[in-house]
């Protein structure tokens, strides 16, 4: 049954395609994200250059063909935020409630702790039960709510932000790893 066979690696520039068609109906059919145009796949390019140079960005696929993803970036620019990581995780429809994104995050998690990062954030839109249950199963806790912060689909919509610690926190924590 290798075709039933769940593989996680990290994502290259041969995914983008793949990652650009999963996500495409999060952001023209949903309000889960805020972006109201779907990007291309030479955007998902540059986005998962950007994650794998000081982050991660991992794909998951059964039987060959990508079925999800889940990335870590920058938390905010400032120097003082470098410790803190924000994630995200998408899949494709038909592979939801089978265990990949709890597989993907927590494969991302510990990849993010070894490069040195201390805590990792999720802003999640509202009403998005099934993203807040796999956050909670991992250990985030509600730290702030967005009130009507995003105007989409005719409606304004709240972010819950939830954060985990990935590691003890610890004075003079070395920088992060960043990858060459």
């Amino acid at each position: 049954m290798a075709a039933s066979t769940l593989r996680l690696r990290q994502a290259t520039d041969r995914d983008a395609l793949a990652c650009a068609e999963i996500y495409a109906p999060f952001v023209s059919g949903t309000n889960i994200t805020f972006e109201v145009e779907p990007p291309t796949a030479e955007q998902f390019v540059n986005r998962i250059a950007d994650a794998q140079a000081a982050h991660r960005w991992l794909i998951a696929e059964r039987g060959g063909t990508v079925i999800g993803y889940a990335y870590g970036h920058p938390f905010a620019e400032r120097a003082a935020y470098g410790w803190s990581c924000e994630t995200s995780v998408y899949l494709a429809l038909d592979a939801r409630r089978q265990g990949v994104g709890r597989a993907l995050y927590e494969e991302l998690l510990g990849d993010l702790a070894a490069l040195g990062y201390r805590r990792a954030f999720a802003g999640i839109t509202l009403p998005n039960e099934a993203s807040v249950g796999l956050h909670r199963a991992f250990g985030f806790q509600d730290c702030g709510r967005y009130v009507r912060v995003g105007w989409k689909n005719g409606a304004w919509h709240d972010v819950v932000w939830m954060q985990r610690d990935l590691q003890a926190a610890e004075s003079d924590p070395p920088a992060p790893i960043k990858r060459a």
